[in-house]
Parts: C-alpha cells; structure tokens; sequence
C-alpha cells in the first residue's frame, strides 16, 4: 500500500530577543526550550537559515544530545525542520545519545556540513534544569563568531519556519529510516548508529592500546575509578575502558545516562564530583576520573584523592606526548591555552621550542591553529583538555593520555605531578564563580573595573598584603588577533599581571542557562622553589584574592559573602 509523501509546512512565527549564541551555543531554563511557544523551532531555524542554502541542500549533518531532559523532543523537533530545510540526511546517535567529541569525530569522517549538540555540558538537568544547543561546523569544531553573528541576526528577523510535523523516527533502532516529502525529489534519510564505534575507531589509530590493556590488567594493576555521573559518557567508559582496555566493570560507576544526571550538575570538579572524591580518598585506586554531561571536560585525581590542576594536567600532557603512537608519528606542532587558564603549559613550550598561543575562551579559537597546522595540543582550565585529533575538548581522550602517561613512566599520578614541579616549577591556579548575578550589577562591576586597571596610574600600583608586596607590570582588557585569518575579538577578559609573573583575571563567563551572570576570578602565583611545592593553594593564593577583592570590590557590590564554586 503507498502511502501519500509528508507534508511541508511553513508555521508563522515572532522573533526572540535573547536567542544571541553565546561561547557553547544558546542555553537557557529548559522551561524555556520547553515551555516558550516556538523558542526552540525560531532557534533551529535560525541555525539551518545560517548555512548558504545551496550548501543545505541534500547536505548531510550529525545529530547527538547528552541525554538530558527534553533531548528526545528536541530531537524529533530537529529531525522533522532538518527535513523541511532541504538537509538530505542525518545521522543521529543510538536512542540520540552522542558525547560532543564523538560528533566532532563523526562530523570529520563522514564529512558532514556541520552538527547540532543538545548539551548544557555541565549545567544541571531535568524539568528544572537547563537545556543548550550548540551548533558544530565543518571542521568538528563549534562555530566561529561569524556563524554564530549570523544565526543571532536570522533569529532577529525571523518570521516562520519550515517544519514537517507528521514525521516521525525510532531512536531505538539502529540503521537507516527514509521518508518521501513533499516537493523533494530524493527521499530525506536517517540513520541512527552506534554510539561509541566510530570514536573507538579513532582512539583506537592514537593510542597504543595494548599497553594501556596490561596497565590496566597485568600483574601490577593500576586499579581505576572512572565516574560517568549519569552523563553520555556511561556508554563509552563501559565499551572503551571495561570491554576493550579490560578494565574490572566495577571500574566505572554512574554509568547509565539520566535526565537529570541523579539530581546533582554533572560537572568534573572537586565541588561536585563528591562521590569520586570520597572514593579515592579511601586509597584503593591509583587513578580517578570523572566527565561532565557531554563528555567533553574530565577531572583526574591521583590516589589518596590527590588532585590535578587542569591547568597543571595540560602541560603535563604536553611534556609526555612522546607516550602517545600518534605523536610519535606526526610530531607535536605547537601548543595553545585560553589567556585565562595557568601559563604552566608556556613553560613546557618554551622548554620543547614550541610555540605557544593564548586565544580568549572558547574552543572555537583552537580550530583555527589546529587547521592550519600551528596546534598539536590545546587546553582550558575549566577541565577541557584536546587535540588535533578532533576540534572539540576530548575528555576520555585526555583520561587515556594519562593512563598511557603512567603505563610509560611506571609512576602514580601524584609522582608523575611532582616530578613536573620539580622540573618547570609550579603554578599555583584557582578560580572563584560568582553565578546567577544580577546582570547590571555585574556589567557595571566589570566595567568599572576595566577603568580602574586601564588608567595609566595603575601600572606602577604595589600592593602590600601582610608581607607580600605585588608590583603591577602590566593591565589589559585582552584582545585577540587570530594568527590564521586576522580576525580581532575584543574584550575577553581583564587580566593583571605583576613582576613576580603572579597574574590575576576577571572574566564575565557566556555559558550559563540564563538566569543571570557569572564573574569568574583567577589568580595565579608561579613558585620554582621545590622546598615550596607543597603548601596549600588558597594559602599561597590568598594575598592575590584579597588584592583581587579589594580592587573589584565583588563583595561589597554583589552583596555576595562568597563565590559560588572554587576550583
């Protein structure tokens, strides 16, 4: 029996005002994806409208989510536009589940014109919860400010958009479903595929995973606590360190991807990642990894719980990539940081005759070096840790350099971490978050500061803090000329740095659900000492926050008593 082909249909709609992407694409309240009439369709047009129409159409593109609340809706949503916009085919991941690398890797494999993530990484779920979209671009990576100008500009304007609402998918089955619409020519295809297979496929040509197997396995065992924390990441811990690394299945825990993540944010810090905290104080395993919603941050934790820097696990990275087959086969190009994570991987650069880049925050700034040949390796302190492997931060990834780290050097984590102090020095790093401010408040506070630290007066400022005095060097509001194609971006963050390479940066962050902003604030102190290695970080810190808090004056005009998170 035929069955008539699905109907096209233009819906008549009103622009939003607060669809503008910011440095992880759109993300809100889910009750605001959820419960706005048209907000998620006037966003998903406005993505599909970015792409040159004569490159839509017939074009095939990458669909995942991390599983959170309203994932399956949004996607069946996305399916049914897509089809309505001319795409030609999607491929989307087993019951919708993909982690950001896995779509970065399968948007350059299959050579697809970009990808659409339905992830707020580690901002919590559920109904009341927050919901992200993000758009991918050719290369895996996220879009570049340009695509992301022009989706806010459609959104704007936008007055309809193209959906066909009878059509319907199964997530659940895998391999191909097409559909006849109206007015297309060729049928609209579907394939739902595995999750994990074509990532694996790629960890499998970079690491040696042999060796990994016997550290994991042998004789002397490492045993490991890997954390998922009911995130997208369960699936691939289980297939990737459990079945093919032989890794005992109780390994890995909080492995089955929740909507609301077990009711606590799925984010890989020693705030909230508690359990594995717990775990590895207990002594039993000799390394511990957790991973934030879309797989795409990491945490590791020596034994005892000792804990490693983000910024301090980059250039340790850096300073071991012989360890990795991929490395030793294509060389190590260069290196690159946002400006606000710790200058500890510059010292590494510097000492392998690299060059290093500072970008502003925001993976986007790192696929433009990596494309261009300039960046082997790149790293933000907020837990994301990558290579030119993809063009997204790779969390599992970052958990298997380690492991290979430690299968080469036949050392713990804590060891292997000492021994790099020892030979660069230590950077002692933390970040304060002030979340959900109000957002004047916030604006002006940042401003006001900007005009404090840009008067000319204040580069010759000391600051006297018990018996630490500070001499300023130097004080910017950062910018950033992209070495690639010229482009400028402006205003990514107020930094001080003074003559004992000590630096402090205030940062307004772009990825929070909506509900106000966030001002984040680092300090960093660079200690060659190894007799002074072992003091306690807040400690060593704490005269550059008090400098910090007395110039910003955050307290005083946020009616804050504290941040939100430390890390």
């Amino acid at each position: 029996m035929e069955t008539s082909p699905i109907p096209v249909v233009t819906v008549q709609t009103a622009p939003f005002d607060d669809q503008r992407p910011g440095t992880n694409g759109l993300r809100r309240k889910t009750a605001v994806f959820e419960g706005k009439k048209n907000y998620l369709q006037n966003y998903v047009q406005s993505v599909l409208s970015s792409i040159d129409l004569r490159d839509r159409q017939g074009c095939t593109m990458v669909v995942g989510s991390d599983g959170r609340y309203f994932s399956r809706a949004a996607t069946e949503v996305i399916v049914q536009m897509a089809a309505a916009n001319g795409i030609g085919r999607l491929v989307i991941g087993h019951n919708g589940l993909l982690s950001t690398p896995a779509v970065s890797c399968i948007i350059r494999k299959i050579k697809a014109i970009g990808g659409i993530i339905l992830t707020a990484s580690h901002n919590p779920g559920g109904p009341a919860g927050d919901f992200g979209i993000k758009f991918n671009v050719a290369n895996g990576g996220p879009s570049s400010d340009t695509v992301m100008e022009r989706i806010y500009q459609v959104s704007r304007t936008l007055e309809e958009y193209a959906i066909c609402p009878d059509l319907r998918i199964d997530l659940s089955r895998l391999g191909r479903q097409e559909f006849d619409l109206e007015n297309k020519f060729k049928p609209f295809r579907v394939e739902i595929v595995d999750s994990v297979e074509v990532y694996l496929q790629l960890l499998r040509s970079i690491f040696d995973f042999n060796a990994i197997k016997s550290l994991l396995t042998g004789p002397d065992q490492l045993k490991i606590h890997i954390d998922a924390m009911n995130g997208v990441m369960g699936p691939y811990v289980r297939r990737i360190l459990c079945d093919e690394l032989g890794a005992p299945a109780n390994s890995a825990v909080n492995c089955v991807p929740l909507e609301d993540f077990g009711g606590r944010p799925p984010e890989p810090s020693l705030t909230y990642a508690t359990s594995l905290v717990d775990a590895m104080k207990g002594g039993d395993f000799g390394c511990g990894a957790a991973f934030d919603a879309d797989g795409d941050r990491y945490m590791i934790l020596g034994e005892n719980g000792f804990f490693v820097n983000p910024a301090d696990s980059v250039a340790i990275m850096a300073a071991n990539l012989s360890t990795v087959p991929y490395f030793r086969q294509l060389g190590v190009k260069g290196f690159a940081r946002s400006m606000a994570t710790s200058t500890a991987l510059d010292r590494v650069a510097k000492a392998m005759k690299l060059a290093l880049y500072e970008t502003p925050t925001g993976w986007r700034y790192f696929g433009n070096l990596m494309d261009s040949g300039r960046c082997s390796l790149c790293g933000e302190e907020s837990f994301g840790t990558g290579s030119d492997h993809i063009r997204e931060k790779d969390g599992l990834w970052s958990v298997l350099v380690w492991l290979s780290i430690i299968a080469a050097r036949k050392q713990g984590v804590e060891q292997i971490v000492r021994e790099h102090w020892a030979k660069f020095g230590r950077n002692y790093f933390c970040r304060f978050d002030y979340e959900s401010l109000e957002p004047r408040t916030a604006f002006y506070l940042m401003r006001d500061l900007e005009s404090v630290i840009t008067d000319k007066a204040f580069t010759s400022q000391k600051f006297a803090v018990g018996d630490h005095v500070y001499s300023v060097e130097r004080a910017d509001n950062f910018e950033y000329i992209d070495p690639v194609d010229g482009t400028l971006a402006r205003n990514q963050g107020l930094r001080i740095v003074f003559t004992d390479a000590s630096r402090l940066v205030f940062r307004m962050s772009g990825s929070g659900g909506g509900t106000g902003a966030t001002i984040r604030i680092y300090a960093e102190s660079f200690e060659r000492d190894p007799e002074r290695h072992n003091r306690e970080t807040q400690v060593v810190l704490g005269p550059l926050i008090a400098i910090a808090l007395k110039i910003s004056n955050v307290h005083e005009r946020t009616g804050r008593r504290g941040p939100n998170v430390i890390t």
